[in-house]
C-alpha cells in the first residue's frame, strides 16, 4: 500500500488544537493525499429508524478533522461520509465502528468495505436496518479495512484469504476506481463508471459511495466494462512479454495508488472472505441465532485424517456476528454423546439442536452450555441410528430425520424427555426437514425421487411429489413455495447404495459412482420448486431448474428477503444465485450468476444472515481424502472442507432464526 498508519498518526500529531481528548480524530485521504476541504458528516444509524446527523466538519489542509464521541447514541453504529468540495459525486465513507475508535481514516478502501458489508442498508447518506443486521455489517467492515488505520483488515491479510482468494486485488482494483473517479477522470470515463456500477433493476448511482453500493448488490453485472476503465484509468506500462520478447520481468507495474490489484478480466466484483477456527472442519448445516452469530455442526475434527472410512467426529461450532470464533478449539462444543454432525444443525429462538452420525442428540443454549443429558431421551430412541435434517415449527415443535431407520424423531413444543419416534409412509433415507407455515412437514429423501409432506397432527395423510435423485436441502420461500436440491437428474444411472446404511457409506459407495457415470465435462442435479397451492396431479405443481448447465450436483438451497434463490453447488464449487419464483418480471429457475472462489470448496449448505451477505459450508475439500480407504497421507487432513465462506452485500438480509418460510429484515 501506498500509506502506512505512521502517516495517519503523523497527520493527527501535527493538528493537537483541533480534538480534544473526547473527539475522535480523524484524516481523509484520496488518492493518497490529504484531501483539504472535504465536507465531513458525522452519522448514527440505529435499528430500523432514519440515521441520525450528529456534527459536521471540514477538513483541514492535511485532511484532519475531529468530531464529538459523546454524541453516539447508545447502541448505535456510527460512520463519517466525506464529500469533496469541487466535487460533490466524489464521496467516501467510513464506519467508526462500535468499539468507537480513537482515529478513523476516510479513504477508498473504507469506502469499498464499507458500502459492500452495509449494501443493503446504504441509501444515499443514510443506513437503516435491523439492528442485528447493522451490528453485522459494522463488524465486517472491519474485516476487509480496518478505519483506524485505513488499511487492509486483520481477516482479509490473513493468508487464509490474502492469498487463497482475490479479495485483496479486487478490493484494490474497486479503491483505485475511486481514487482515478476523484482526481484525473474526465467526464466520460466518469459517466462509464457510474453507468457500469448500476445494480439489476436499479437506478444509475450519482456518486462514487452510491457506485460502491451498486457494484456490491450486482457484482456480476458488468465487471469487464468496470476493469477496462480500470485499464484506461491506469494503463498497463509497455514493456516486456508480450510486447517484447526478452529476459526482463514480463510487465511493469501500472500506476496505481493500490497494489496488488486485479491482472485479469474478474467474473463478478464480488468480495469472498473464508472464516475459521473454534472447531470448523467440514460444516454441514449452517443457522443463525436472534443476534446473527452462526452456528454448524462439524463432520470432523480439524486435524483429524478423517473420511468416510475412519474419522473423529467434530463438534458444534460458534462464531460472532464479525466471524469471530467463539466456541472453544479444535473440539468446538460437544455434549450428550454427540460425535460428528452432517446435516443436524437447527436454532430454534431459545436453543441450538444437533444431531450426530452416531445417533446421538445434543441440545444447548446460546452460551454452548448443554440443558439435558442422553439419559433424558426416550429410552426406545437406543440404536436408532444415524440422524440428519432438523425442522423447527414456529409452535416450537421439532422435528428430526432418521437417517438410517427412515423414521422421524418428533419432540412436542422441544420437550426433549417427551420425544416420539413417528413412522411416515415413503421415508426413504430422509435427509432435510422444514414446517411450513400451516405446520406442514416436508422431507427429502436420498435415496428416492419424491419429497414427503404431511400435517404435523396426522402423519398418516401422507402426500408425495416427484423431484429428482437425490434429495438434499428444503427451503421455504415466503408464499410457502419448497425449493429442492437434489444431486442427480431423474434419469442418471442408480448407484450401488443400498436402504439402511449409514450416509457415511452412502457417500463411500456414491462418490465414486458419480464421478465414473459423469464422465469428463458433464453435469447432474437438478433445483426443484414445490407449489405452495398445486397438488401432485397438476402439471405445473413441480418444476425443475439446472441453471443454464451451471448447476452441478447441489445440497443446500436458501430464500432470500427478495425471495432470490441460493444453491451450494457442491460438485460445482460455487454458490449459483437463480431467480425466484415471485420475480415480478423473470420466470422462476433462471440463472443469474454463479459465484466462484479459491475460497469456495465443496458446500453443502448457503445461508443469509441479516446483513445480506451469503454463507457457505466449506464441507469437503480434497474428495478422495474423504472415500478412499487408504488416502494419500500427505493430503489425509484436506478431506474436509477448510472454514466457512461470506459473500458480501450480494442478498436481501432476511429474519433469524429462519423458522418456516423466509421472513424479509428491513433493508434498503
Amino acid at each position: 500500500m501506498w500509506r502506512t498508519s505512521m502517516v495517519v498518526l503523523g497527520c493527527l500529531i501535527a493538528a493537537p488544537s483541533l480534538a480534544t481528548a473526547a473527539d475522535i480524530k480523524g484524516e481523509v485521504t484520496l488518492a493518497g493525499d490529504p484531501l483539504a476541504g472535504a465536507s465531513v458528516t458525522f452519522w448514527a444509524a440505529s435499528a430500523n429508524a432514519p440515521a441520525e446527523k450528529l456534527e459536521a466538519a471540514t477538513s483541514d489542509d492535511s485532511g484532519a478533522f475531529s468530531f464529538d464521541r459523546n454524541l453516539i447514541p447508545k447502541s448505535s453504529i456510527p460512520y463519517i461520509i466525506a464529500k469533496k468540495s469541487d466535487d460533490a459525486s466524489t464521496v467516501l465513507f467510513a464506519a467508526v465502528g462500535s468499539h468507537h475508535a480513537d482515529t478513523v481514516v476516510v479513504n477508498e478502501l473504507t469506502t469499498v468495505a464499507g458500502a459492500f458489508t452495509f449494501a443493503q442498508f446504504l441509501s444515499g447518506e443514510n443506513i437503516s436496518g435491523n439492528g442485528p443486521g447493522l451490528t453485522i455489517a459494522e463488524g465486517h467492515s472491519q474485516n476487509l479495512v480496518d478505519s483506524m488505520t485505513g488499511q487492509w483488515g486483520h481477516v482479509l491479510l490473513d493468508p487464509f484469504n490474502s492469498t487463497q482468494n482475490t479479495t485483496l486485488v479486487r478490493i484494490n482494483t474497486l479503491a483505485a476506481l475511486i481514487s482515478a473517479y476523484g482526481t484525473n477522470a474526465d467526464n466520460e470515463w466518469k459517466q462509464r463508471f457510474l453507468a457500469a456500477s448500476t445494480p439489476m433493476n436499479g437506478d444509475v448511482p450519482k456518486d462514487t459511495l452510491s457506485a460502491m453500493v451498486g457494484i456490491a448488490k450486482s457484482a456480476w453485472a458488468q465487471p469487464k466494462e468496470l476493469y477496462a476503465l480500470f485499464d484506461k484509468a491506469y494503463p498497463q506500462p509497455r514493456d516486456g512479454f508480450p510486447y517484447v520478447l526478452t529476459n526482463n520481468v514480463p510487465a511493469s507495474r501500472r500506476s496505481t495508488p493500490f497494489v496488488p490489484y486485479l491482472a485479469y478480466a474478474p467474473e463478478d466484483f464480488s468480495l469472498i472472505l473464508a472464516f475459521a477456527g473454534g472447531g470448523i472442519y467440514a460444516p454441514g448445516k449452517l443457522c443463525f441465532d436472534p443476534e446473527g452469530q452462526m452456528w454448524s455442526g462439524q463432520n470432523w475434527m480439524p486435524g483429524s485424517q478423517s473420511g468416510c472410512y475412519r474419522g473423529i467426529g467434530g463438534g458444534i461450532v460458534k462464531l460472532s456476528t464479525s466471524g469471530m470464533p467463539l466456541s472453544p478449539p479444535i473440539v468446538g462444543f460437544t455434549g450428550m454423546g454427540v460425535d460428528g454432525i452432517g446435516w443436524g444443525t437447527a436454532v430454534s429462538h431459545n436453543r441450538v439442536w444437533a444431531t450426530s452420525f452416531n445417533g446421538a442428540i445434543s441440545v444447548m443454549d446460546f452460551d454452548g452450555r448443554i440443558v439435558g443429558s442422553a439419559d433424558d431421551f426416550p429410552a426406545d430412541f437406543k440404536g436408532i441410528g444415524g440422524l440428519q435434517g432438523i425442522g423447527v415449527a414456529r409452535n416450537g415443535d421439532v422435528w428430526i430425520a432418521g437417517t438410517s431407520s427412515d423414521v422421524m424423531l418428533f419432540f412436542p413444543k422441544g420437550d426433549i424427555k417427551k420425544g416420539q419416534l413417528v413412522e411416515v409412509e415413503g421415508l426413504d433415507s430422509p435427509f432435510a426437514v422444514v414446517i411450513d407455515a400451516q405446520n406442514r412437514v416436508w422431507v427429502s429423501n436420498t435415496n428416492s425421487a419424491h419429497i414427503v409432506r404431511f400435517p404435523a397432527e396426522d402423519p398418516t395423510d401422507v402426500t408425495k411429489f416427484i423431484v429428482s435423485g437425490g434429495g438434499r436441502g428444503l427451503a421455504l420461500d415466503s408464499v410457502g413455495n419448497c425449493w429442492v436440491s437434489c444431486n442427480i437428474d431423474l434419469n442418471f444411472p442408480p448407484g450401488p447404495v443400498p436402504s439402511g446404511i449409514s450416509i457415511l457409506e452412502q457417500f463411500a459407495l456414491g462418490y465414486p459412482h458419480l464421478i465414473k457415470s459423469l464422465g469428463p465435462n458433464q453435469v447432474t442435479g437438478v433445483v426443484n420448486v414445490i407449489s405452495a397451492t398445486l397438488e401432485p396431479g397438476d402439471p405445473n405443481a413441480v418444476q425443475f431448474f439446472h441453471g443454464n448447465k451451471e448447476i452441478n450436483v447441489p445440497w443446500g438451497v436458501s430464500i432470500d428477503g427478495s425471495d432470490n434463490v441460493w444453491v451450494a453447488n457442491w460438485l460445482g464449487r460455487s454458490v449459483v444465485r437463480l431467480t425466484g419464483a415471485n420475480s415480478p418480471n423473470e420466470k422462476p429457475g433462471q440463472l443469474v450468476h454463479s459465484f466462484k472462489s479459491g475460497s469456495i470448496q465443496m458446500l453443502t449448505d448457503v445461508v443469509i444472515d441479516p446483513a445480506g451477505n451469503v454463507w457457505g459450508a466449506n464441507n469437503w475439500n480434497v474428495a478422495d481424502s474423504v472415500v478412499q480407504g487408504q488416502p494419500d497421507r500427505t493430503l489425509s487432513t484436506w478431506g474436509g472442507g477448510s472454514g466457512v465462506i461470506v459473500i458480501y452485500g450480494a442478498a436481501t438480509p432476511v429474519k433469524t432464526p429462519l423458522i418456516g418460510p423466509v421472513e424479509s429484515a428491513a433493508s434498503n
